[in-house]
């Protein structure tokens, strides 16, 4: 069977003439099913379609938008168990606690709070200027283009996802280019995606779904005069190609990339608790099998009697855990391939290393080891990310090399510092909390950095690589909203032309506005 592609609210067969199909990642057996990779002309009339559906919305109230993602959400939920079942044929993700109880109640949550800002109206920022009668606000920027990636199936999947929330929340339409590890999850969501905008109202062309494109494709859609912004998860080869399409176009895409989320433990915090960190450690670095963006790939550790005791139980912690199954068999080949990368900069395997261990596609947990010298020597290659079940341990002489360890870092999601509860290694932190500080999206202090909480505090981005922009989050309401607006300014616009956010009057009782130097609520 043959799916069908989503375009200007119709399901129809694709145009093109090359398929593929999904793999069970634990059996290696294909899933029944094939899914198209759309041509060109196929791609345009979507953009097309998404462009006639921005001009459709242009003015409607953050209500409208609200109100789909809303019934978006319930029916998400509607339909769990179809959902969830898919999911972990097509990912292995364990069906509890992972993807009944954990990502999928987070997806309809972001859903919900990207409902939430986009009704009450305070994340477009209304600014009045009463003298100067200049009025501005954030607004829709147009058509966006989501590339989700493949190890969050539904939170961070190009439908339902949170770029999907957001540029919604923003009164964008959206075409959600899918997953190749996930194509029927990301089907049955626009279902109801579909639905949903059935429902409430919404354009044809406010939802579409393409499965695949080729890379040549793939650069023209981003770069296509029509699309106002986009939205990519995934590899920093892939990742970084779209980027230059979209850069030579002038349309802004925001980019998650790599990461190895760094992380100190100083010899105080090991004097005190050097089994309980060992016990965080492993949990956090093989949860999932490792394919999480925030999993700690590098540890730093000053030398000593402590640190090799320390690095031997986790080393034992390592062999014993059970092996986990990756998302497919590409994870597999990258993350072999980036071990053989790290042993070929200088850095020693202590465990694991080979394919094998687990169901499926999978590698048996692996540590590695350098000393921190030698880490300096080339640092570009012993902190490139190995996506999976395995870290490096990096081993400093002494706190000022630490350090330039942290100096000689590039930009990550996260860092994260265990220090001594008395406050022995205070001193050790102050030197190294601030190189950190300037290398990272989100610090933590005693906590390792797996998962992502949906606040609005949270701050899932960081300098590049991480990300292509560091004032950027792609979770947290209302902040990640910004990525898909445009500020807008009114100068001397009569009163009754101007946005409802902006007049006089204030548009309901929650709205923060900043006017005349003040935030405050309620009307002029």
């Amino acid at each position: 069977m043959l799916h069908d592609v989503l375009i200007n609210g119709e399901w129809r067969v694709s145009s093109g003439t090359t398929t593929f199909q999904a793999v069970n990642p634990a059996t290696c057996e294909p899933i029944e099913g094939d899914y198209p990779v759309s041509p060109w002309g196929e791609v345009e009339q979507a953009i097309v379609a998404a462009a006639s559906a921005s001009r459709e919305m242009r003015g409607w109230p953050g209500e409208r938008f609200a109100a789909f993602l809303e019934c978006f959400a319930d029916r998400i939920e509607a339909r769990a168990d179809e959902l969830v079942a898919l999911a972990n044929q097509e990912t292995a993700l364990p069906v509890s606690p992972r993807l009944k109880n954990g990502e999928l109640p987070r997806t309809t949550d972001q859903l919900r709070q990207a409902a939430a800002a986009a009704r009450e109206g305070s994340w477009a920022a209304p600014t009045i200027d009463t003298k100067a009668n200049i009025r501005s606000m954030h607004g829709p920027i147009g058509p966006v283009a989501v590339f989700g990636p493949n190890n969050f199936p539904f939170a961070f999947n190009s439908v339902a996802g949170g770029d999907f929330a957001a540029a919604v929340a923003a009164g964008n339409p959206v075409i959600a280019k899918g997953h190749s590890s996930h194509p029927g999850t990301t089907r049955l969501l626009t279902e109801e995606a579909f639905a949903a905008g059935q429902e409430t109202g919404m354009p044809a062309g406010f939802v579409q779904l393409i499965y695949r494109t080729s890379h040549d494709d793939g650069c023209k859609f981003v770069g296509h005069a029509d699309v106002g912004a986009i939205g990519y998860t995934g590899s920093r080869s892939a990742g970084l190609r779209l980027k230059e399409a979209a850069d030579k176009a002038g349309n802004p895409i925001y980019l998650e990339l790599s990461s190895i989320n760094p992380v100190f433990i100083l010899p105080g915090a090991i004097e005190e608790r050097s089994d309980d960190i060992a016990g965080e450690f492993s949990g956090s670095c093989l949860m999932g099998t490792g394919q999480f963006c925030t999993n700690p790939g590098m540890v730093v550790l000053l030398a000593g009697e402590k640190t090799d005791a320390f690095v031997t139980a986790v080393a034992e912690k390592f062999s014993a855990a059970p092996v986990g199954t990756f998302l497919s068999e590409a994870v597999q080949k990258s993350f072999l391939s980036g071990v053989s990368a790290l042993k070929d900069a200088g850095a020693k395997l202590i465990v694991g290393g080979e394919a094998g261990g687990g169901a499926g596609f999978s590698c048996q947990n692996t540590l590695l080891k350098v000393a921190g010298a030698k880490f300096l020597e080339n640092p570009e290659a012993l902190q490139a990310e190995a996506f999976g079940n395995g870290s490096l341990f990096v081993i400093a002489a002494d706190a000022a090399q630490a350090e330039q360890i942290a100096e000689s870092l590039e930009g990550n999601l996260t860092g994260c510092i265990y220090s001594s509860t008395t406050g022995a290694d205070d001193a050790v932190y102050d030197q190294i909390a601030p190189a950190l500080r300037t290398k990272v999206g989100r610090l933590l202090d005693d906590k390792m950095p797996t998962g992502v909480a949906v606040s609005s505090a949270m701050n899932h981005g960081g300098p590049f690589p991480a990300t292509g922009h560091p004032v950027f989050t792609a979770v947290g309401m209302p902040q990640s909203i910004y990525r898909y607006s445009m500020l807008q300014s009114y100068d001397g616009i009569r009163p009754h032309r101007l946005p409802a956010s902006l007049r006089d009057e204030a548009p309901n009782e929650t709205c923060w506005r900043y006017v005349d130097g003040n935030w405050r609520q309620g009307s002029l």
